[in-house]
């Protein structure tokens, strides 16, 4: 006999050369259902000779489960196993089960398995994961009697009402895993929603209920039509070909899409880069149009087979109109072919949706035949004054709008529609800040806006909420939402290219002059407001002047503020935060005094932001000469630049030490709700924001704002705002005397300067970088130059430019920091006897785009 050392080494090199076989022939000819069954088939001939080789008892039965027990074994997955013995195992067949899943192991094998007897397994079938796994068992080797008496009994314990609602349970808390969307920058191929996993999803419940285990058979039973059936499948083949690919990338099992991964699968998927899309972001955009179809066909397929399997679905029939009714609280239509006949009525169906709140929905039968009738939309449909009634119709309804675009998006009708739409359903924004798909990014903005009208969310935002409820006419606002980004990924300016587009819809659907005035002005502006509070020094009268000259009066104030904040809020979670929020509301506000009354002289803006100032210090119960000794060394531009809280903040603080020899360090909660505010008071020194940037980059703290001033007599007044990175806000006050401790230790004149910190690119910054931008201009008043950089921010970004500044003689006098996601937008006032030369300003961007373009 064979010593087992030599059979496990056969068996190994058996293995590893039938999967290399299989991947040539799969990187040949791209056949994924040949490479899913090809490798179960080498798998089941291989643990059927270990079986057979150990001589295990002819009464148990080894049964392939799973994935592996439907014959979809991909490249990188476990194979599950289940072991199945007629009683408990005794000392001698535990150790030869033993030595069977070692050698399972040491074939090269990955092996998920358990060992239970009949009464055990269907003990744990009260489990649905379980149940599910059952449910797909397939005879590998052993006892057939056994298997029988398994499968019969499996059978028989499965309650298919049970199963079905714990699979839906089951998919609902997946969804929820991921957000409940299926645009994620990073998806999971397999349990994202439209993944993998929401396919076999239908086919597990199609299974229980005994109406076919794969799509033909649910084809054959008119569950599905056959061009239905070829849909779904050319979909599955997509992402199991996706996985498979994957798989072998990774040479693991993987199923995320990684953004290591995305351009290399797009090469081998047979995409390249083109003027306006990378290769990769081609290939998520098939994959996002694929999971929104995926999505769709499992809402649709999922209540079809409640509606044929639920006693309820024969009740509850209440008639809305002659072509739609209720039944059981979803609008369904009388006549399946309606749709086909007479397409207008397809957008009545989402009106009615709006109209009725009885109605949680739409039937599945609805559904598919609107899905089907899709093709009906067309340029002879879109010019019919009737439809774009409708259209008009279910902008302004006053509920229901976000829910009923998102299923005209979901069903394809809203890019047939507006074509201009259709064209960025699915398509990736790489831009580091944007974490969702433009056409997601739209419905976000749209139901931000919508979200501000709703009493119970009063709360969250106060100031958009009291604006938006007197705000004449708000569709303006939800088209401009819906035409902002539209022309993405053109080429060329896409606020411009967006306005054309909406200026036509407007046009063709009948809005009044004023009304498209303000939509385009809104989508060719829409940037404007946020570009303006987030780079532009708001306290300059000048700044606040030229911008209510560009919003031209209160509407058109108001209007752009609310849209800016849904925007930006739409971008990302992470990227809003209560700082941007105070900015934006500190530059409305400025700006509605400012069309409220006309411009004011810089003297009198100066004297009532010191008047403001006295009056909080006498609060405070300061003597009236207390401030003196400070102001007499601050010039006029300090007061422009600090309110009026935070100048008495400096006087509380500094009114006795206004010639102190060490650094003078005050933190408190900043103002605007979030992060912290940060007061620096010191001998001025060259490298003083190198060191403050330093300091807080390697504690954690993101740079929002810094102000600089130099005082008359050579003192740094510095004030910066911070955010807190690592989420200590329970220990706030600790932090705060952690700052003015340390940060007055780091600046004392005997502490040598720390070096930037090393800080590692992102995953998503290293495949998708950002090539900087770098801007040096004089202002339009000629005493500044404005620095603006735009690139991909990290840990130590700061600190870099700073040293850069350093190094070329450049004094800052302000910082705004705008960080987008992974995306930084800085804007730096600065001065400098280099800045008046063309050459070493070249010198000077050439030295901050080395720093900036450093991988490490």
């Amino acid at each position: 006999m064979v010593p087992p050392s030599m059979d496990t080494k056969r068996w190994r090199e058996t293995l590893q050369i039938g999967r290399s076989k299989l991947r040539h022939t799969y990187l040949k000819n791209g056949n994924a259902a040949a490479l899913l069954h090809g490798h179960s088939r080498l798998v089941d001939k291989l643990l059927q000779t270990i079986w057979r080789h150990l001589s295990l008892p002819s009464s148990s039965v080894l049964i392939a489960v799973g994935g592996y027990g439907r014959q979809q074994l991909f490249p990188g997955s476990d194979t599950d196993l289940l072991i199945l013995l007629p009683s408990n195992p005794d000392e001698m067949l535990g150790q030869k089960l033993e030595q069977l899943i070692g050698l399972l192991w040491d074939t090269g094998l990955e092996v998920g398995h358990s060992v239970r007897t009949l009464p055990e397994c269907l003990e744990e079938a009260k489990d649905i994961t379980v149940q599910t796994n059952l449910l797909e068992a397939r005879f590998l080797a052993g006892n057939r009697t056994l298997f029988q008496r398994f499968t019969v009994a499996a059978q028989e314990n499965l309650n298919a009402q049970d199963f079905f609602e714990a699979k839906l349970l089951e998919q609902q808390r997946r969804y929820a895993r991921f957000h409940d969307t299926a645009y994620n920058l990073e998806p999971n191929l397999k349990e994202s929603p439209g993944g993998l996993r929401d396919l076999q999803n239908i086919l597990w419940v199609s299974r229980a209920l005994g109406l076919g285990d794969n799509w033909n058979k649910l084809a054959l039973g008119s569950i599905i039509t056959v061009q239905e059936a070829r849909q779904i499948r050319s979909h599955e083949r997509f992402l199991e070909n996706l996985r498979i690919r994957l798989h072998y990338l990774a040479r693991r099992r993987e199923d995320r899409l990684l953004f290591d991964h995305q351009t290399l699968l797009a090469e081998q998927c047979g995409y390249t880069d083109k003027a306006q899309h990378r290769a990769s972001e081609q290939l998520m955009q098939r994959y996002y149009r694929t999971a929104k179809a995926v999505s769709l066909l499992n809402e649709i397929l999922l209540k079809n087979l409640r509606e044929r399997t639920s006693p309820a679905a024969l009740r509850q029939v209440d008639p809305i109109n002659e072509t739609f009714q209720a039944r059981n609280g979803l609008l369904e239509i009388t006549d399946t072919d309606a749709f086909q006949r007479e397409p207008s009525i397809i957008l009545e169906s989402f009106l009615l949706l709006q109209q009725h709140p009885e109605l949680s929905g739409m039937s599945a039968t609805t559904l598919r035949a609107l899905w089907r009738s899709t093709p009906k939309i067309n340029a002879a449909f879109r010019r019919q004054p009737s439809n774009q009634a409708l259209f008009m119709q279910i902008i302004r309804q006053p509920r229901g709008l976000t829910h009923e675009l998102r299923l005209m998006n979901q069903l394809g009708i809203l890019g047939r529609y507006i074509p201009a739409f259709g064209r960025i359903v699915g398509q990736m924004q790489h831009d580091l800040f944007h974490v969702y798909t433009v056409d997601e990014h739209i419905m976000m903005v749209v139901r931000n806006l919508r979200r501000f009208t709703v009493p119970e969310f009063a709360h969250e935002f106060p100031l958009a909420s009291g604006l938006i409820n007197n705000f004449e006419r708000p569709e303006v606002l939800y088209l401009a939402g819906l035409f902002h980004d539209i022309a993405k990924g053109r080429g060329g300016d896409h606020s411009t290219l967006g306005t054309v587009d909406a200026r036509r819809f407007c046009r063709q659907h009948g809005l009044s002059e004023e009304s498209t005035d303000m939509v385009t002005w809104l989508v060719e502006n829409h940037l404007v407001m946020s570009a303006t509070a987030q780079k532009q020094d708001t306290s300059d009268p000048e700044v606040i002047e030229s911008f209510a000259n560009r919003v031209r009066d209160q509407r058109h104030l108001v209007a752009l503020y609310l849209l800016t904040v849904a925007d930006i809020r739409g971008t990302s979670p992470k990227v809003w935060n209560g700082w941007k929020g105070k900015l934006l509301e500190d530059l409305f506000r400025a700006t509605q005094r400012y069309l409220a009354s006309g411009s004011t002289p810089l003297d009198t803006h100066l004297q009532t932001r010191q008047t403001e100032a006295l009056s909080i210090l006498r609060l405070y119960a300061f003597a009236n000469d207390a401030h003196q000794a400070l102001w007499a060394q601050l010039e006029s531009g300090y007061f422009l630049r600090h309110e009026a809280q935070e100048i008495a903040w400096h006087v509380r603080n500094l009114h006795a030490k206004v010639n102190s020899g060490q650094p003078v360090v005050k933190a408190r909660l900043s103002p605007a709700g979030e992060g912290i505010q940060v007061m620096i008071y010191t001998p001025d020194k060259d490298d003083l924001f190198t060191r403050i940037c330093s300091f807080f980059e390697r504690n954690d703290f993101n740079i929002v704002e810094a102000k600089i001033h130099t005082s008359r007599h050579g003192y740094a007044l510095d004030s910066y705002v911070v955010l807190d990175e690592a989420n200590r806000a329970a220990h706030y006050r600790d932090l705060l005397s952690f700052i003015e401790y340390e940060l007055s230790q780091r600046l004392t004149p005997d502490k040598a300067p720390e070096p930037p910190l090393q800080g590692r690119l992102s995953r998503h910054l290293k495949h998708f970088p950002i090539t900087p931008e770098i801007s040096v201009k004089p202002d339009e008043k000629r005493v500044y130059h404005v620095l603006s950089i735009v690139a991909g921010d990290r840990p130590g970004l700061l600190s870099r430019i700073a040293q850069v500044l350093l190094k070329h003689r450049i004094h800052l006098h302000t910082a705004k920091i705008a960080t987008l996601g992974e995306r930084a937008e800085d804007t730096f006032l600065i001065t400098g006897a280099e800045l008046e030369n063309p050459k070493e300003v070249l010198r000077l961007e050439a030295d901050l785009r080395q720093q900036l373009q450093a991988t490490h």
